[in-house]
């Protein structure tokens, strides 16, 4: 089943039908969260969610684009990966469909699907998220050969997302990463490029120039995958997976978010020293696919894992070293006024 859907989706997935064609030579605004979980058997919101991201609402709106990295499966059914005495590491996600309900309200436009907690219930809980989703409005991406088309006022925008996963487009094998996002620059004003990589846990804030691993899974090198993407067209790379906050560069002009963290979840993440910590960016991009401009909110996740905007700006902070200590002039650093600067 788990490579009969990956075959079925290797195409485009269109815009909706009777979307006309954007303009060209228009700036883009985006903006991008980290990892929600809207609910799970670990804990479920109340309201189906409605009210998980009510904190971040306002900074989700306003952009051509809201996007986050949805962790877990929407709708019930399919086989949970986690048996019965499976490994105390072993996490599976799946809230009802209604809870597709938590994206919608707050705004959000489209969701990475790339990543580890997609298959969770197998391929069946894969197309059900699908369909959840869709019954909402909310598009989706990343599965093994998937660019998605989204017809906005100012662009034509191709996502695809990538993982080191057989349900996902590969991260690991950079020469179809290229193939992929050459062919998405040819179909659309904007790319739009989701990774899922990278070691996880408190510990991992800095982005290294090599493969990593968590439990046992080669998770790809997420620098050499970013520039990749940018090399054959991608006009902003936005990145998952640490489940912390980890740095920012400057590639070609293009911005590279390595990891902003979990946005919101429901009594299912950590929130302990620096996994409590996160951010929201708002890009704008000029017409030719360059950062333009930008700003960075700090977060902190309270209460069973919802986001509030921290006064104390220590997620900035944190942001703003890494990405020196990572990038060194590429590294973009958060002013205190929010905004992004380039050195």
């Amino acid at each position: 089943m788990m490579l009969l859907l990956a075959a079925a989706l290797l195409a485009v997935q269109p815009a909706p039908a009777g979307a006309a064609d954007p303009p060209p030579g228009q700036s883009f605004t985006l903006a991008w969260g980290g990892d929600v979980t809207p609910g799970s058997d670990y804990g479920l919101p109340p309201d189906s969610g409605r009210t998980m991201l009510s904190g971040v609402t306002d900074l989700l709106s306003g952009v051509d684009l809201a996007a986050v990295n949805l962790e877990g499966t929407l709708g019930r059914g399919g086989p949970a990966k986690c048996a019965r005495g499976a490994s105390a590491n072993c996490f599976a996600f799946q809230a009802p469909a209604e809870n597709a309900a938590a994206l919608w309200t707050a705004g959000v436009d489209l969701v990475n699907l790339a990543n580890n907690h997609a298959f969770d219930y197998g391929a069946t809980g894969a197309r059900l998220t699908v369909s959840s989703l869709n019954r909402y409005g909310v598009r989706s991406t990343g599965h093994n050969g998937e660019i998605t088309l989204l017809d906005l006022p100012r662009a034509r925008v191709a996502a695809l997302g990538f993982a080191a996963y057989p349900w996902a487009s590969p991260i690991r094998d950079l020469a179809a990463v290229r193939r992929l996002v050459t062919r998405a620059a040819l179909l659309a004003n904007v790319v739009v490029v989701f990774m899922h990589a990278g070691a996880e846990g408190e510990g991992q804030i800095h982005t290294p120039n090599r493969d990593e691993q968590a439990y046992g899974e080669l998770r790809g090198n997420p620098r050499a995958f970013a520039h990749a993407a940018v090399d054959a067209g991608a006009d902003i790379v936005l990145g998952s997976g640490p489940h912390v906050l980890r740095g920012m560069e400057l590639y070609k002009d293009r911005l590279i978010a390595y990891s902003l963290g979990n946005l919101a979840g429901y009594r299912n993440f950590g929130l302990g020293g620096r996994t409590a910590l996160s951010g929201l960016v708002r890009a704008r991009l000029g017409p030719q696919g360059t950062f333009a401009a930008g700003t960075f909110t700090s977060l902190r996740l309270e209460g069973p894992g919802l986001p509030r905007i921290d006064p104390t700006r220590t997620a900035a902070h944190l942001v703003t070293s890494v990405s020196r200590q990572d990038f060194g002039r590429r590294g973009l650093r958060i002013l205190p006024t929010g905004a992004l600067a380039t050195r």
